[in-house]
Formats: structure tokens, sequence, C-alpha cells
């Protein structure tokens, strides 16, 4: 319905511009200070991260309720990876906030969100320009490998932050005498986050495969 367009079409506009301005503030930073402002890209752009990421959980329940039509589970993989990640490794540790690997898994994330929120707006119009196509459908192939990477690679530097500070490790008394050692969790999640991405790896070529063929149908078309 022309509602639930506009609603989207509103949805994805808050997306581009939230992400929009994290990626141009991480840019602007790095050419004004350089290396100096890895350490504290969190600090500056984290808030704004945060928000944007609980926003996304939005597209679940738009997929659940039938006006995204958008695959569920690949959906659902790639958002939660990402909550995961950022509020549970990340933000719970303040050591890990000024790694460089942080700054690198936000560019790669904004860079992919910019294109998609921009594609998706466009499309909501009935708007389709093949380069953009092309660009949305085959970016994200060779950057959600290398962003999964620097996910892993954050969660491998956190570990000992975990481990010293016992963070999210839970001890329960007796007569339960159960207990949850939580840098096992994320080891163990690391393995959830691979398979994650061989399944989604899957679905971005055959996402690209049906789409970039519609497209040159259309332009053969006029």
């Amino acid at each position: 319905s022309f509602t639930m367009s506009t609603y989207l079409f509103v949805y994805d506009l808050v997306q581009f511009c939230g992400h929009s301005w994290i990626f141009t503030n991480m840019i602007i930073r790095f050419m004004s200070f350089g290396k100096d402002s890895l350490a504290d890209t969190f600090y500056s752009i984290g808030l704004v991260m945060r928000l944007c990421q609980l926003l996304s959980l939005l597209e679940i329940l738009h997929i659940l309720t039938g006006i995204d039509k958008s695959r569920l589970f690949p959906r659902f993989l790639q958002i939660t990876e990402r909550i995961i990640v950022l509020f549970v490794v990340i933000s719970s540790q303040e050591e890990v906030q000024g790694k460089s690997v942080v700054c690198i898994l936000f560019f790669l994330w904004n860079l992919l969100d910019v294109v998609r929120y921009t594609y998706n707006m466009l499309a909501r119009m009935g708007i389709y320009y093949l380069p953009l196509t092309w660009l949305n459908f085959s970016l994200c192939i060779p950057l959600y490998p290398l962003s999964v990477l620097a996910k892993a690679f954050a969660i491998c530097v956190s570990l000992p932050y975990f481990e010293s500070f016992g963070t999210y490790s839970i001890e329960l008394p007796f007569p339960l005498a159960f207990s949850i050692y939580f840098p096992y969790v994320l080891k163990t999640y690391l393995l959830v986050l691979f398979t994650g991405m061989c399944f989604n790896i899957q679905n971005l070529f055959s996402e690209r495969k049906a789409h970039l063929g519609t497209s040159n149908i259309k332009r053969k078309r006029s």
C-alpha cells in the first residue's frame, strides 16, 4: 500500500542519513587527524552507530509482517551479528573501543549501508539505476566477508579483557553449581559467525544473479 511504501521510504531515508553522517564523519576525521583519529572513533560516532543498529531491528519486523519481501534468515544473521559485536563485545569493553579494528569495522558497515539504503530509497520510488544496482549487489560480496573477519578479530581482541574482568561470566551458587564462562561463549560464537558467513555469501550471490539479471532484461527492453 501507499502508506507502507511511504513508511519504508522514510525508514530507509533515516538510516541513510544516519549512516551517511557516520561515514562522512569518519572520512573527515581521518583526513584531519590521520591515524590518531582511529583511537577515538567509537567515542565520536558510537552513539549514532548504536542507534542505527538498534533501528535496523525493525527490518526483521518488516519481513515478518510481509511489508518487506527480503529473506528473513540471511537478514536476521547479518543484523544479529552486528548487534552482538557492537553491544556485547565493543560497548562492554572500553579497552576494545580504542582499537583500530573498530574503525575498520565501522567503515565497512557504513560503506555497505550507505549504498544499500540509497538503492532501497530509489527502488521504493520505482527508480533503478544499473550502476547503483550493480554496486549494491556486487560490493557486498567482497566487503561482507571482510566485515566478518573484522568482527572475528574484534572478538579475539576482546577475549583477554573478558577473561580479566569476568564480564558476563556467571557462577550460580549451590545447589545449582552452574557457571557460564563468557570467553568460551565468544569462542563458540566464532564458529557460528563463520558458518553464517558461508550461508550469507551463497545468498548474496543468488540475490546478485536475480537482481542484475532482471536489471539487464529491463535495460534491453528499454
